[in-house]
């Protein structure tokens, strides 16, 4: 597999997003937009962004099924019903932090999550995986390539450890709590993980068809956005893969191991620079990188160097981009002024994407606080709008995004309660499944060991 290939796989499928801007049909508002409030303490300023952010899930969520748009432009032509897997995960868990800091009653998150898993009981799914897209009327699946109108496992991945946490949240003995452990139960018990081994491979495979089988032939090799794919596949009781798929799959690539010191900071993993900050946040969504260790690499250490090499760089702005400094940082996939990329140090199209360094917060809190305060009162309303912050902004360009995006909203609310309460960690590893399938693949974490 050739070094780059990762990163063309991400920027292939991910352009696929689109970038039309016509504006898809909203649904009815129910939790009412602020414009720009001065002289927020840190805290406060905090809850404002957090809570507008889900406003996205909440109340631009599909009503039929519950489940989170794509993005806030339609994609291609596929009209108003695309929703993504993935990004519904990150919604899901962002439904657990609106119901802990009650911006929604305990029983409106209880009926949006029975939605949820009643409409992906019913939804299109293949080997127990989801598609990335689907038709979020009926449950159909939407292709997303040419080739790829079958089951994702990376997405489904990030939507079982969404599910997975909302499990361990909605615990009450009532029926309706009741019926939505079950049908997560159900779901999770049902995705055939061994079967992405392509016939007992020693890799997980990405993506499988009905229609083209394995014909996208793309196996997973870290290091990258996919950890979490792996940790779910050897945590399951039903159709687990084994150890072996990820040391000899995951680990075995020619960009996994690191060990270089850029800007002072040592980077165990990955490519030179980290890569796009979206590798240190959407599998940590759930998986808590604190004490989180394997003979590999400290996952805290590789997450925070990551991050302070993609800040200190963007101070350095060694292509001099207007704007770039201390307080205005963070390079990640995102929307741009030409479509879709994934913008990293290595990668620099003069991008900032807010969620970069806004879902970082538990890394490098002093300097994410830096930059949400100057996103929020100094760009202002050039991109704070009715979901939080637009997808991302070019100063040298003169471009701001109108656009929102379900992959880039979830990660700011969820790994901001992180920063602040640890409450999607606790829930995720709380799991007695993901503890063992940690302890398999022979992870080490101060969590493991809790009842």
């Amino acid at each position: 597999m050739k070094k780059l290939s990762i990163i063309t796989h991400i920027l292939l499928s991910l352009s696929l997003c689109g970038f039309a801007q016509k504006p898809a049909k909203k649904a009815n508002d129910g939790i009412k937009p602020v414009g720009i409030i001065r002289n927020l303490t840190d805290s406060a300023l905090l809850d404002v962004v957090q809570r507008q952010t889900f406003r996205y899930f909440w109340d631009f969520g599909h009503p039929v099924s519950g489940l989170a748009r794509e993005r806030s432009n339609t994609s291609f032509d596929y009209g108003n019903e695309v929703v993504t897997t993935g990004g519904s995960g990150f919604g899901v868990m962002s439904l657990i932090v609106a119901d802990s800091r009650k911006w929604i009653t305990h029983e409106q998150a209880v009926d949006r999550m029975l939605k949820i898993v009643r409409f992906l009981s019913k939804a299109d799914e293949f080997h127990g995986a989801f598609p990335h897209w689907l038709n979020g009327e009926t449950g159909k699946v939407i292709r997303f390539g040419r080739k790829d109108d079958g089951a994702d496992i990376v997405e489904s991945a990030y939507l079982f450890q969404g599910l997975l946490c909302a499990r361990q949240y909605f615990n009450a003995d009532n029926p309706k709590e009741n019926t939505i452990r079950g049908m997560i139960n159900g779901l999770w018990s049902d995705m055939e993980w061994n079967w992405f081994t392509r016939d007992g491979r020693d890799a997980l495979y990405w993506h499988w068809s009905p229609n083209n089988g394995w014909a996208m032939n793309f196996p997973i090799h870290g290091f990258n956005e996919c950890l979490i794919t792996y940790v779910l596949a050897a945590s399951a009781e039903r159709y687990p893969v084994s150890a072996s798929v990820y040391h000899n799959g995951w680990v075995q690539s020619d960009f996994f191991k690191n060990g270089k010191t850029f800007y002072g900071f040592k980077l165990p993993l990955g490519f030179d620079y980290g890569g796009p900050l979206f590798f240190s946040q959407y599998s940590f969504l759930g998986l808590n990188p604190k004490g989180l260790k394997d003979q590999y690499a400290d996952y805290w250490e590789q997450n925070k160097n990551h991050t302070l090499i993609n800040h200190a760089y963007c101070v350095e702005n060694p292509q001099k981009y207007k704007g770039y400094g201390e307080n205005c940082w963070g390079l990640t996939a995102s929307d741009n002024y030409e479509g879709y990329n994934a913008h990293s140090p290595t990668n620099d199209l003069g991008v900032i994407t807010p969620t970069a360094a806004l879902s970082a917060f538990p890394y490098t809190p002093e300097y994410s606080m830096k930059a949400l305060r100057h996103f929020y009162y100094d760009l202002g309303d050039k991109i704070w709008g009715e979901y939080g912050f637009t997808d991302a902004f070019s100063e040298s360009h003169n471009w701001y995004a109108n656009s929102y995006l379900a992959i880039d909203q979830g990660p700011i609310i969820v790994m901001i309660e992180n920063y602040r309460t640890g409450l999607l960690w606790k829930l995720f590893m709380s799991c007695p499944e993901v503890k063992g399938g940690l302890k398999k693949l022979g992870f080490e974490s101060p969590e493991i060991a809790k009842n």
